[in-house]
């Protein structure tokens, strides 16, 4: 029998063994071919940004330069594919799939998202790709420690306030799967996928191939592969029917910056794809359960009233979004994804010497109490 999921849960993680000292010399020649008038800046690497992502390294730079007898100061941020040796979560990363997203993200809706820059799409500057963004301040729902844990300006807020924000989030949602002609528009997203005949059915075959990439660190789950084969043999055979939109594929809040409240940029593009709307609404949905079991887990009361699937449906629609079909199979997707990101920033953790390798893989799903309950259709 497995084990019970253990509650620890680190108060910071470890994305990258890169030392920076190099970076402000190679980054300041690199901005001197792109910047106008050929300037060559003064680059301060500030810091590794202490952020939600658990993927994609994420430097934040300070350029200076003069220009016209002026004084400049601009603030980037860098993200950084990961190397092999930095035990990278997903297989492969396409940096010029993200910059190219939020850069037609930017131009064609309202929805905040950072100016795109530049881009190193094969990794010659630093051994792996990466791309420059502007700098936007604001502040996130902590996902370490989770915000449901409480004493965190979110948990904190007034519920008024609370739910203001998540249906804000959720309309963010609805605008991206508002895009027309997705399937055109962001064709370019399924150069990276598997062969599949319709989009959810890549977005499967590319879940079952990430197990398949996740299992030689830290071996296999009996969980995860019940509820493969679960997905499998429960396919929504009317997927092939339903709306093909841009998928965020990340969307909870703690991957949007907010400003009093509001959202001021939308962060954290790793996963987008092509698919139906049900992908995002249940992931934004089973992402804050991960967190509320967590919260539970640890004898804490958490925030039963945020992201419940009726209020979520109901913003939704009232944003303009379309009716949404049963969201059980795109939970247990959900719940798969939650297992291989823990299956893999697990095994980041060990090579970093931050956990001793776990007997019982299982022990790291914080949620798997959830994915069983659907599983069993109990949930």
């Amino acid at each position: 029998m497995a084990t019970e999921p253990s509650i620890e849960h680190p108060t910071r993680l470890q994305h990258s063994s890169r030392d920076t000292a190099a970076l402000p010399s190679v980054l300041s020649e690199w901005l001197s071919t792109r910047l106008p008038g050929g300037v060559t800046p003064e680059i301060t690497v500030e810091s590794g940004i202490d952020a939600n992502g658990m993927s994609s390294e994420t430097l934040v730079l300070t350029g200076r330069w003069t220009e016209g007898g002026a004084d400049v100061e601009q603030r980037w941020v860098a993200r950084v594919a990961p190397t092999v040796e930095d035990v990278p979560v997903f297989e492969t990363y396409r940096m010029d799939h993200q910059f190219e997203v939020i850069r037609l993200v930017g131009e064609l809706t309202d929805v905040p998202v950072p100016a795109t820059r530049w881009i190193d799409a094969d990794g010659t500057l630093l051994g792996v790709p990466f791309f420059l963004m502007d700098f936007v301040d604001g502040i996130v729902p902590p996902d370490v420690m989770p915000y449901t844990f409480g004493d965190n300006w979110f948990a904190d807020a007034p519920a008024t306030r609370r739910r203001a924000l998540q249906d804000e989030t959720v309309e963010i949602i609805a605008a991206l799967h508002a895009i027309p002609d997705a399937t055109e528009t962001f064709a370019f997203l399924s150069d990276a996928e598997p062969a599949g005949t319709t989009p959810l059915g890549r977005r499967l075959r590319w879940l079952q191939d990430w197990y398949a990439f996740s299992t030689p660190d830290l071996g296999g789950s009996a969980l995860v592969e019940r509820a493969l084969a679960w997905l499998e043999a429960n396919f929504p055979g009317d997927a092939a029917d339903l709306d093909t939109v841009l998928s965020w594929g990340d969307a909870r809040m703690g991957n949007v910056l907010y400003d009093e409240f509001r959202p001021v940029a939308v962060l954290d593009w790793e996963m987008a794809a092509l698919g139906p709307r049900e992908l995002d609404v249940a992931w934004i949905i089973f992402a804050h359960r991960v967190f509320q079991d967590l919260a539970e887990m640890a004898g804490l009361p958490g925030l039963p009233d945020v992201l419940r699937e009726q209020d979520v449906r109901t913003a939704y629609r009232a944003a303009g979004g379309a009716e949404l079909s049963d969201l059980r199979w795109y939970y247990v997707y959900s719940a798969v994804i939650w297992c291989l990101v823990f299956m893999r920033t697990g095994a980041r953790r060990v090579r970093f010497g931050e956990l001793e390798k776990p007997d019982d893989i299982e022990s790291l799903f914080y949620h798997r109490q959830s994915l069983e309950n659907l599983l069993n259709g109990d949930a």
